[in-house]
């Protein structure tokens, strides 16, 4: 079906990372183009049904993994899985470890970001919309508890909490670099989760990372600096642990709690809706109807 425009509509995004660009046991599988007021997509995205769950599973570096960290779309990723009618958004990632205690083949969820990142358009509120959103606590926390509790249950190594740089790329880091990150206190590096996850909060979409470890980045004393080589080597075992958790996770989150992500843009939106150009309330539709329909009515 490659090629065809077709509808779909899901409840969970899956974002695959490096290594993964697919998920085996889809039914009754659509392969949609979703067309974004932010351009396109990094891939057709391929919708059906897992364990009962409509899914949406984007490429995030398209398939052949053609795209590097810093050509992503970002926000037409995000717009695209939001449009489709996607509430939580799983995020699996390739990394590397800055701690002794993470090895590679361990998978981590993190529930904070620091961002280096510098090259990538990082919100959807320009052109005459202002948004700030509150991201204290950047991680969708009941996401996050549901994917660590599946990871454990299958024996998963896996930590629950950390802090996840996200560096531009697509250079790897300097020893200078590592060490630096080190002593700030992170817990893996990472290429892509920035600003994808700033996107997710915008759209009041729940986001989660499953980041899976696969290098010591180069500061470890005792083994090689990162190479793709390395990472290859270990990324096909954490892949397939990936899409077991995948799969043991998506029963969850039927019954899961509705958290804050869902209110996200309460009071974030500081433009008066009579101060909004009708382009700039058309582009950004999507995401602000909600709001923008409960001041209407307030008043």
């Amino acid at each position: 079906m490659k090629g065809k425009k077709m509808n779909g509509h899901a409840s969970v995004g899956v974002i695959g990372g490096s290594g993964l660009y697919d998920i085996e046991g889809l039914k009754v599988v659509r392969e949609v183009r979703v067309r974004t007021p932010f351009g396109t997509p990094s891939d057709s995205i391929v919708v059906g049904t897992l364990e009962g769950i409509r899914v949406a599973f984007l490429a995030r570096h398209r398939h052949g993994h053609r795209l590097n960290p810093s050509e992503i779309n970002y926000r037409a990723n995000i717009y695209a899985l939001k449009s489709l009618g996607v509430s939580r958004v799983i995020s699996v990632s390739a990394v590397g470890s800055m701690k002794e205690s993470i090895c590679p083949g361990d998978v981590v969820v993190p529930d904070q970001f620091i961002d280096l990142t510098k090259r990538r358009a990082s919100t959807f509120f320009e052109g005459g919309i202002v948004a700030h959103v509150a991201f204290g606590e950047p991680i969708c926390a009941v996401l996050a508890q549901a994917l660590t509790s599946s990871g454990q249950q299958l024996g998963a190594r896996l930590q629950h909490g950390g802090t996840y740089l996200c560096m531009e790329g697509p250079q790897f880091s300097t020893k200078g670099e590592s060490r630096l990150y080190r002593q700030w206190g992170v817990d893996v590096i990472g290429m892509t989760n920035m600003p994808e996850a700033k996107l997710a909060r915008e759209a009041e979409l729940c986001y989660a990372t499953m980041a899976l470890v696969t290098d010591y980045d180069c500061w470890h004393h005792t083994e090689e600096a990162v190479t793709v080589e390395a990472i290859l080597a270990t990324l096909h075992h954490n892949v397939a642990l990936a899409k077991r958790i995948l799969r043991a996770v998506l029963p969850s989150l039927v019954e899961a709690p509705v958290c804050f992500c869902r209110q996200a843009l309460d009071n974030a939106i500081v433009t008066a809706p009579n101060s909004m150009s009708v382009a700039a309330r058309k582009k950004l539709a999507l995401l602000t109807r909600r709001v923008l329909m409960s001041k209407k009515g307030a008043r």
